[in-house]
């Protein structure tokens, strides 16, 4: 699809983080060009801001998943380690840019049961950000591939909430799962079971119970960035954008995407994951968002090719 210039406009004029990616995906810029705003991040912006704030012994905020501070009783913190890894990973940042990291985050614990940072937990979001991100780094993370496959639902899912005792799987998990298993399919070579989470997503249209075909909940179609843990339609159709899969059974969802489309060529922003941040990296919720608009865009661009 044609993105309007002023949208186009709008968009290239943020952080590297972001521009690059809109120079390349909807721009379509030459390679040396993106290339050159990619090598930015580090240096400038988003991405040399959370680069300055890392503890000397290679953490963030002092912990894994939680910052040493934490008010047990306020919302979710996103200022920790694995939080910040997941924005530099997701915006581009070389892994050398991280120095010896990897090693001394061979040294963290997390905050369940003071198990070992790149060895992973119980949860499947808190394995599934482990896996993409000890893969960026260069981490020996096989082991959580297997963990993946030993912890797989039989409706084909992940539910973080196995630990309870739970059997049916969670579009969140789910999600998580299947993103990481294809990285590390990517990054290895690995035959793993990510086609099967995916085909749960898929069975159910990405937003309906499989069981009675409703809605699965309202927080199917608001749209955040940072994703968090969260899912959403969009979230999950750009997982399929960057897979290559395309499926009619997406259609419902890429229609509900559109359809947030404002008659200004943009889109809002919901505030689904309040906490305390390092500093902003959007607008304020209800208004309009460039990394909103700009996986929206890519999303329909790539469903319309």
């Amino acid at each position: 699809m044609d993105e309007p210039e002023q949208v186009l406009d709008w968009l290239l004029d943020s952080d590297p983080a972001l521009r690059w990616q809109v120079e390349r995906d909807l721009a379509d810029e030459p390679t040396e060009v993106w290339e050159a705003t990619r090598a930015r991040v580090p240096h400038e912006g988003f991405g040399a801001r959370l680069l300055a704030l890392q503890d000397p012994d290679g953490r963030w905020a002092g912990g894994a998943f939680f910052p040493a501070d934490a008010d047990p009783t306020g919302p979710q913190p996103w200022t920790a380690t694995t939080w910040v890894l997941n924005s530099l990973r997701e915006w581009g940042v070389d892994a050398g840019a991280l120095g010896d990291t990897a090693e001394r985050l061979a040294d963290a614990r997390w905050e369940y049961d003071d198990l070992p940072y790149w060895g992973g937990e119980v949860d499947c979001c808190i394995n599934a950000w482990t896996l993409l991100n000890g893969g960026w780094l260069g981490v020996d993370v096989s082991g959580l591939v297997r963990w993946f496959e030993e912890h797989r639902m039989a409706d084909g899912g992940w539910n973080c909430a196995w630990v309870e005792g739970s059997t049916r799987s969670s579009f969140h998990s789910t999600l998580a799962a299947v993103r990481a298993l294809r990285d590390a399919e990517r990054r290895t070579g690995t035959t793993t079971s990510a086609a099967a989470g995916e085909e749960y997503l898929l069975e159910r249209r990405l937003r309906r119970r499989l069981s009675t075909g409703e809605l699965v909940a309202p927080w199917v179609d608001d749209h955040t960035y940072p994703f968090r843990w969260g899912y959403s339609v969009l979230n999950a159709l750009d997982h399929f954008r960057e897979v290559g899969t395309r499926d009619a059974r997406m259609a419902e969802a890429v229609d509900v995407v559109r359809s947030q489309r404002r008659p200004d060529g943009r889109w809002t922003r919901t505030d689904r994951f309040p906490g305390a941040v390092w500093f902003p990296v959007d607008g304020p919720a209800g208004e309009p968002s460039r990394w909103v608009t700009f996986l929206a865009l890519r999303v329909l661009r790539w469903w319309g090719s």
